[in-house]
């Protein structure tokens, strides 16, 4: 069974191109500093999962995080376990081997900031297939994050792009002792949740420019860890525009292949504001 679990916020990326994660352009629009990265506030609450789990989390794990107020560099957090589906809380209606749990991030002496469902199913549909997209520039420029250009990037199609998973990633440890994640990430090396899901972000703004921008949700489903090591290519393709409170928001939907071997690892619908509000 999933146990609760305490730690401290890492912000891995204070110099990221989206400046919302350094405290300069973060402090403008109000929050007390640079943002911890969405994907890895949802690796804490993906953390038990991937400790309790162990490798059926990495293969066939389903999760739903929303982020919904700032977590900050270095503030202490617990993650608080509800609502657990196991063998002995199992319904007529779950399959044998279902397992999850749902859970909130609280940081220390505040409401809770961000939410996730996780289910870890004895079986799981077949994992989507590579499209071969056009493959994308890294060092070129990409279109403004308008209206617009969101619109014709929904209509023409996304452009792909390559990744490798490595220990030198700046996204190779969602705390600051790399000894302190799960087993999975810390001992045997495969990609963490803040590496998977980020992919989702990285090819989201290499489609389109966007600073600064915030990560709100992503509903992600795991068919493969990832290996120390390995290449991989984002597919996205945007599923829906549309505005609330005055910010811009984008839902996405982005699949990772193993470049060489086309197997699918993870499926992420991603919901960002791509356009926050005054800019």
């Amino acid at each position: 069974m999933a146990q609760d679990w305490k730690g401290t916020a890492y912000n891995q990326v204070p110099h990221s191109k989206n400046e919302i994660h350094g405290d300069k352009v973060a402090k403008h629009f109000g929050f007390k500093g640079g943002l911890v990265p969405g994907v890895t506030v949802s690796a804490y609450l993906l953390h038990p999962a991937a400790v309790s789990y162990g490798m059926d989390f990495l293969g066939r794990g389903f999760a739903h995080v929303r982020v919904n107020s700032p977590l900050y560099d270095e503030q202490a957090f617990e993650i608080q376990i509800e609502n657990q589906i196991g063998h002995q809380t199992r319904t007529q209606h779950q399959e044998q081997g279902d397992q999850g749990y749902s859970a909130v991030l609280v940081p220390n002496g505040e409401a809770p900031c961000a939410t996730a469902e996780i289910h870890v199913a004895g079986t799981i549909a077949d994992p989507p297939v590579r499209r071969e997209d056009e493959f994308g520039d890294q060092n070129a420029a990409s279109v403004p994050a308008t209206r617009e250009n969101m619109e014709a990037l929904r209509e023409s199609g996304c452009k792909a792009f390559t990744y490798r998973w490595n220990a030198d990633h700046e996204m190779s440890t969602y705390l600051r002792e790399r000894s302190g994640m799960a087993a999975p990430y810390s001992m045997e090396e495969y990609a963490n949740p803040s590496f998977v899901l980020g992919i989702s972000n990285w090819v989201l703004a290499a489609n389109a420019y966007m600073n600064p921008w915030v990560h709100m949700e992503t509903k992600s489903q795991n068919y493969a860890p990832i290996p120390q090591g390995t290449k991989v290519v984002g597919e996205m393709e945007i599923k829906d525009l549309f505005d609330k409170k005055g910010h811009e928001f984008v839902d996405v939907l982005v699949n990772i292949f193993d470049v060489e071997s086309n197997r699918c690892f993870s499926s992420i619908e991603l919901r960002a504001i791509y356009k926050l509000r005054g800019l």
